[in-house]
């Protein structure tokens, strides 16, 4: 039974034969006779060999049978057990099984079954603990009914997803028809990239499993918006749709889910050519409880913002995403609406309506925002940018991504006013952020910020990031990713200045730092470093590593990749006793050769993870053996 529980291996199930045979074989209409298991009966008499070969000429007479009475028969099987067995019987007892619904099978009592009262013969009926998964080409229609006969009397199918599918046998409305037959308990479901299935498979969902809570459509070429009204109109508990590049699903199928879903919560809806305003503005305005909203390259306009913004009473998350036709005046008008007081977070990338003026309003009408996060959006500058950090009062985390009208002016601007309350700032790729002269005495310092992050954004030099180390000093997080242009005399103040004790350090691609810098941090911040990371800092020796076995108590992850490090300084590494190391990063470190063996191994003993890519000097004998002895350890060669 538990093969079929949890069924993954070859669709080849053979017809015929009975999966538990009785030892009392009739030849005939009066001769019986008896044979031990898995032996051959031993028979002298004539008469039994000519009743032998003529029953031989004959198919077993219950596959003579019809669907309609093996039907009949398995649905007044006593129990999930006795069920399951006859599904493995063959490919047409398992598809047959899977037909039946839970509220077709006849519950008999019978005295025997009732006296019978182990755990292993009663059946667990579910309230769908189980997940299953199919991915590709695992993914059947034979698989499917294996799984929804199997998991019925386990505990019940709760979660399934579908990605992709076989493409010579792949799932079919038939396969996910068994599901819904077979797993009413079914609470959420996942299909990707699934062509074959369709309205129909949809539809025998909405009937069988009225549990649905979560349904997750991506690539749905064959569902439109027949399928989702009757999704709408069967699962009344509905909580949560994510809709992607579905191409059919248009404005009807949203206002189903809106007039039949008032639980609705969570919505996101993603490169969808048929939904407009319509759809949108119907869900936004009806569904109370809808506290989290996903819109991303829709074409929808001002009007739907503006719904959002009068009607959008119980949002506290919102992502709004390529919304071409969107203006100024639709994030303007979504902002005075003061209809998004609950709004925790708010993200926005690739709308050319957000501006000074739509980024103001919108921080006035969020009094209760805590993360704000603006991506490729052109059009802000530092007027608007300190504009809402005057209004946005309750902001902790700011992120702007390739917001290349920001400059530095603009960021000293915002922290001085949100001084008390933020406590993350990250940076990415903006092209405006550049050195300036700036005293640091008439600036009063940010003492809430915790994490810095400044990412590949190439203006920014050692200059800026002295400032900011004299204006935060209170970081424990840094992530300086592709800063090339800082030096050691612009890290080093940053470093002084850091009261706290840093626990989380990101240099990666600052390739002009040396060995003088990173012992300072290692003398500075070793009684709370956690993390370092040195990835293409080619100018790292083994100096660092000295440095770091002598003040680090607390670091579990380091990456020195491509650094040059040798054998030498793993030596020194392997000698430190207090040091636990449970990730460990020396990709491409040429240097490092199977010498380091015995140093690795002792590192070994508390490392989780190990990566040896590109380390040309050690031999594929030197990683197998490392392998072997470092069982606990993953590790990437």
């Amino acid at each position: 039974m538990p093969t079929l529980v949890n069924y993954s291996g070859d669709d080849e199930l053979y017809p015929g034969g009975s999966f538990c045979p009785n030892p009392l074989y009739t030849i005939g209409s009066n001769v019986d006779v008896y044979y031990p298991p898995n032996k051959r009966a031993r028979i002298s008499a004539p008469f039994i060999f000519e009743s032998l070969e003529h029953e031989q000429d004959q198919k077993p007479s219950i596959e003579v049978l019809p669907d309609e009475c093996l039907f009949e028969i398995f649905r007044r099987l006593p129990s999930g057990k006795e069920r399951t067995s006859c599904a493995c019987v063959s490919k047409r007892w398992l598809m047959l099984m899977s037909s039946i619904c839970k509220a077709e099978i006849e519950r008999t009592a019978s005295p025997v079954v009732e006296m019978n009262t182990s755990d292993e013969n009663e059946d667990i009926e579910g309230d769908g603990y189980l997940t299953r998964c199919l991915e590709g080409k695992k993914a059947t229609d034979i698989r499917l009914a294996a799984i929804a006969v199997g998991t019925s009397g386990h505990g019940g199918l709760g979660k399934l997803s579908i990605r992709g599918s076989n493409s010579a046998r792949g799932v079919t409305n038939l396969g996910l028809s068994a599901v819904a037959h077979g797993c009413p308990s079914l609470r959420s479901l996942s299909l990707w990239n699934v062509s074959s299935i369709g309205d129909e498979g949809l539809s025998e969902i909405a009937k069988g499993c009225h549990m649905l809570e979560k349904l997750d459509l991506c690539l749905s070429s064959s569902i439109s918006n027949k399928g989702l009204i009757a999704i709408a109109e069967g699962c009344p508990n509905l909580t949560t749709l994510n809709i992607e590049s579905c191409s059919k699903i248009g404005n009807e199928g949203l206002q189903a889910i809106a007039r039949f879903c008032p639980k609705l919560q969570s919505i996101s809806i993603k490169d969808c050519p048929l939904v407009g305003d319509h759809g949108v503005s119907s869900l936004l305005s009806s569904a109370s409880e809808l506290s989290r909203v996903k819109l991303q390259a829709l074409n929808i306009t001002d009007f739907s913002l503006a719904v959002i913004g009068h009607y959008g009473k119980a949002i506290t998350n919102l992502v709004l995403s390529g919304l071409q036709n969107v203006t100024e005046r639709g994030f303007w008008v979504m902002g005075v609406a003061q209809g998004l007081q609950k709004l925790v977070s708010l993200t926005v990338t690739s709308c050319r309506g957000i501006t000074d003026a739509s980024i103001e309003a919108m921080s006035k009408g969020c009094t209760n925002l805590k993360q704000m996060c603006l991506r490729k959006c052109c059009f802000v500058s530092d007027n608007g940018l300190v504009a809402f950090a005057k209004a946005a009062g309750s902001l902790e985390s700011l992120q702007l991504e390739e917001c290349n009208r920001i400059t530095q002016s603009g960021i000293i601007g915002a922290l001085s006013i949100i001084k008390t309350k933020l406590k993350s700032l990250t940076l990415v790729k903006c092209m405006g952020v550049k050195d300036i002269d700036v005293e640091v005495s008439m600036l009063s310092p940010c003492e809430s910020l915790r994490s810095l992050a400044i990412q590949n954004c190439p203006g920014f030099g050692s200059a800026s990031l002295a400032m900011i180390g004299k204006l935060c000093p209170q970081l424990q997080h840094v992530d300086l990713t592709g800063l090339y242009g800082i030096t050691d005399a612009g890290l080093l103040p940053l470093l002084e200045n850091c009261e706290a004790g840093l626990v989380k350090v990101n240099l990666t691609g600052c390739w002009n730092l040396t060995d003088s810098v990173i012992s300072a941090l290692a003398r500075l911040h070793g009684e709370t470093l956690e993390l370092l990371n040195l990835d293409g800092c080619w100018k790292i020796t083994d100096a660092s590593l000295v440095a770091i076995a002598e003040n680090c108590l607390l670091l579990n992850d380091l990456d020195v990749s491509k650094c040059a490090i040798s054998d030498a300084g793993l030596a020194v590494l392997s000698r430190a006793s207090q040091l636990s190391l449970q990730v460990l990063s020396l990709s491409g470190c040429s240097d490092v050769s199977n010498k380091s063996v015995p140093f690795l191994t002792k590192l070994g003993q508390t490392l989780l993870g190990l990566n040896l890519q590109h380390c040309n000097s050690i031999g594929s004998s030197t990683i197998e053996l490392l392998v072997e002895n470092l069982w606990r350890c993953d590790i990437l060669a």
